[in-house]
């Protein structure tokens, strides 16, 4: 995916509601479709049901589609881009995504993953890559008011540099919000 497309698609999703969903970054996936975050090699394999959120489009997978399970360190890879050292807050886990290089997200009106009643952890994240607060979400009906409300009570605090959003079931990242 070139620079343009994803500064077209980021734009795109900045329009649709009050803060950009992000992605997985193209560069990082490259690296992880050879080895994931914990030194593993990528095992692609067909998606048999669906449903996989997959975190380098920001969308469910589709039977057959080929996707790999691959651990991920989201804080460790924003702070190797920002010179913060996150210390005993970098933490690794699973995420779902396409074997091959995809689209990345398509312009969307809701936030991804966004099924109403889902439990979320929004963790709220500063410029050292430190911790410094969460907040539980349970997903309302109206599901992009409720994650609007809650990014801005994260940024309201002028420490918050970005704010990861996780499956409370799983632990899963979903995606990441920087400050706007």
């Amino acid at each position: 995916m070139s620079n343009e497309t994803v500064a077209a698609t980021a734009h795109a999703h900045a329009h649709t509601h009050a803060h950009t969903a992000r992605a997985i970054p193209p560069s990082a996936l490259a690296e992880l479709r050879v080895a994931d975050d914990a030194g593993r090699a990528c095992v692609p394999y067909a998606a048999v049901e669906g449903g996989d959120p997959l975190r380098c489009c920001l969308r469910p997978s589709v039977p057959g589609e080929r996707i790999a399970l691959v651990a991920y360190a989201p804080l460790r890879r924003w702070a190797a881009g920002t010179g913060a050292d996150p210390g005993a807050y970098d933490e690794q886990g699973p995420v779902f995504v396409h074997a091959e290089e995809c689209d990345g997200p398509a312009p969307s009106s809701t936030y991804p993953f966004a099924r109403a009643g889902a439990l979320r952890v929004l963790r709220r994240y500063d410029a050292a890559g430190r911790i410094v607060g969460g907040r539980l979400l349970e997903i309302p009906e109206a599901s992009s008011e409720g994650f609007d409300r809650a990014f801005a009570e994260a940024f309201a605090d002028p420490a918050v540099a970005l704010v990861h959003v996780r499956a409370v079931e799983y632990g899963c990242f979903h995606f990441e919000v920087r400050r706007p």
